[in-house]
């Protein structure tokens, strides 16, 4: 009698802690500064949040944002977003966002300089399904960068 209790009563929480993992790891937020009427800026923001991001945009432009977060121009893109103290320039995939968080190193931030072709937000037949290498960097403190991703 006492089995069936405790079979019944673990069963009965089950769902709530199930649940638990996935408010542990809610959205994260990130902030992006583009221009109102960049495409390939709107089509990142769409795979952010195609892959959990909560994202809010500002229809500002970038480039006084990527100063005062302390990216250096070198490594400028079309946007500039910050997530949790970090900052995110380019067309960075979400996988390489999440993977910083969680690893969470020394850096300013991440970087994928330029625009691409085959990055989120610069790929798929409104771009001819064109497909070029790229690096993710980690842009460090002292303004120095190391490949964190290689895409090829």
């Amino acid at each position: 009698m006492h089995k069936r209790r405790r079979l019944l009563a673990a069963l009965s929480i089950a769902p709530l802690a199930a649940a638990l993992p996935a408010r542990a790891q809610s959205a994260p937020r990130i902030e992006v500064y583009k221009s109102p009427t960049c495409g390939c800026c709107n089509d990142w923001i769409d795979h952010l949040k195609a892959n959990g991001f909560s994202v809010v945009a500002h229809d500002v432009g970038n480039n006084a944002a990527r100063a005062r977060l302390g990216l250096p121009a070198r490594y400028g893109s079309c946007h500039t977003a910050v997530v949790d103290g970090y900052v995110v320039e380019g067309h960075v995939p979400a996988r390489e966002i999440r993977r910083l968080l969680i690893e969470r190193p020394q850096a300013v931030g991440l970087a994928v300089p330029e625009m691409p072709f085959g990055s989120p937000g610069m790929d798929g037949p409104k771009y001819g399904n064109k497909v070029d290498p790229y690096d993710v960097l980690l842009v460090l403190r002292d303004g120095s960068a190391r490949v964190f991703q290689s895409y090829r």
